[in-house]
């Protein structure tokens, strides 16, 4: 028992030395924190050092970081910036729900022989990474009940793409799209880019540098994380009693996607609550926990299946992932929306918020920091609605 909270332990602080790591050495710093966890989580895990005894503890690690971290992300969002954003930003985000959910759809009903169940959760998966990132990946994982081994398949070829594709957004993309879609809008006030856009303490500071959680080993800041914390708490179990209760009305188990959807409704409700919205150190709380999801998830893996990954599911995830880029460029020419709006919305979908600062900067275009990473935390919000409800109907078919 001992030795199984000491690796519990390890396990939880982990990422910090990964994030440390991440500051220090240029090469991880590349790789980015994500790639950090699953690679070190990946090796612990086959490395055939855990005891057997430790599984129930890996897969409560698993559960509970998701459970926590869903409602901590979703504190701190601010839904009256919603109507400050530009409404070419949030149609852009729309089409780029739209196209996804179109695509995985499509080829949930090309690859389904291979598995109706399997197809089902990849489609899923797909949505919620072009919505928002890991951050609703691991949600979804939890809604399904997906398994560890399609999730980490799923996530480490979604990894090369992702990186591949935001290399690409960064380089040759600006060029490219700017051709495709026409200049950019006129930029927005200054005094519009330098509030503060999702809560954070200061969007300038901590977003431009994304994975500086140094705030959260402040002795001051300690009171405030563990009210978020604590809320937090109170928001999961409100959700499992929720869950607990259509369970037992409707005679079955509990649907933990009936648990996902009330953490994700619990926490924009209490959003609304200023004094909630003000725990600014909610959301990097909440991003630590995925991280720590992300490194306890990939400990579960095996290495072994995943070099016997199916071609046919490399195919699943580039079509989903590149052919949503594709259709979302090609109905932003349709709707006139300008190239920069289309470039941050679409890697504020596929790579989450942190990374729009990183693009705005490729982009010269500042400006575009206040609607690609509201869209961004909007994708958050929705995208575990979509993605689960999409696995769930595609499974009943």
């Amino acid at each position: 028992m001992q030795m199984t909270y000491l690796l519990a332990m390890v396990f939880f602080f982990a990422p910090a030395l990964l994030l440390w790591t991440a500051h220090h050495q240029a090469w991880a710093r590349k790789l980015g924190i994500i790639a950090l966890c699953y690679i070190a989580g990946l090796l612990v895990g086959n490395a055939n050092v855990l005891p057997e005894a430790f599984i129930p503890a890996q897969q409560m690690l698993v559960d509970a970081t998701v459970l926590l971290a869903l409602p901590l992300l979703l504190f701190t969002l601010d839904v009256r910036q919603w109507r400050t954003v530009a409404g070419k930003a949030m149609l852009s985000m729309g089409i780029a729900t739209t196209s996804v959910v179109t695509l995985a759809t499509c080829l949930f009903f090309l690859f389904r022989g291979g598995g109706a169940e399997s197809a089902a959760h990849f489609a899923a998966m797909s949505v919620g990474v072009y919505t928002g990132g890991t951050p609703n990946l691991a949600a979804i994982k939890s809604g399904l009940d997906i398994p560890h081994s399609e999730y980490i398949i799923f996530h480490s070829l979604d990894t090369l793409i992702g990186a591949a594709y935001l290399l690409f957004m960064l380089t040759m993309g600006v060029a490219l799209f700017r051709r495709l879609l026409g200049a950019p809008a006129p930029p927005v006030e200054t005094s519009a880019v330098t509030a503060p856009a999702i809560g954070e303490p200061d969007a300038q500071a901590s977003h431009y540098d994304s994975d500086d959680y140094s705030s959260l080993l402040t002795a001051g800041n300690l009171p405030e994380q563990i009210k978020a914390l604590a809320l937090a708490v109170l928001v999961v179990a409100a959700a499992l009693v929720l869950a607990e209760v259509h369970a037992m009305a409707k005679g079955a188990a509990r649907s933990p996607a009936i648990v996902i959807m009330a953490l994700t409704t619990f926490g924009i409700l209490l959003s609304l609550v200023p004094r909630v919205r003000r725990m600014h150190l909610a959301y990097k709380l909440g991003m630590y926990l995925i991280y720590v999801f992300c490194f306890a998830v990939a400990s579960m893996a095996s290495l072994q299946r995943l070099a016997q990954v199916d071609v046919i599911i490399t195919l699943f995830i580039a079509g989903t992932v590149l052919g949503s880029v594709v259709v979302h460029a090609l109905l932003c020419r349709l709707a006139r929306i300008d190239s920069d709006t289309f470039m941050v919305t679409s890697v504020a979908a596929v790579c989450s918020p942190p990374f729009v600062p990183m693009m705005a900067r490729a982009l010269g275009n500042p400006g575009t920091i206040l609607s690609g990473m509201t869209a961004g935390i909007i994708g958050y919000a929705l995208g575990n609605y979509i993605g689960i409800s999409l696995g769930l109907y595609l499974q009943s078919l």
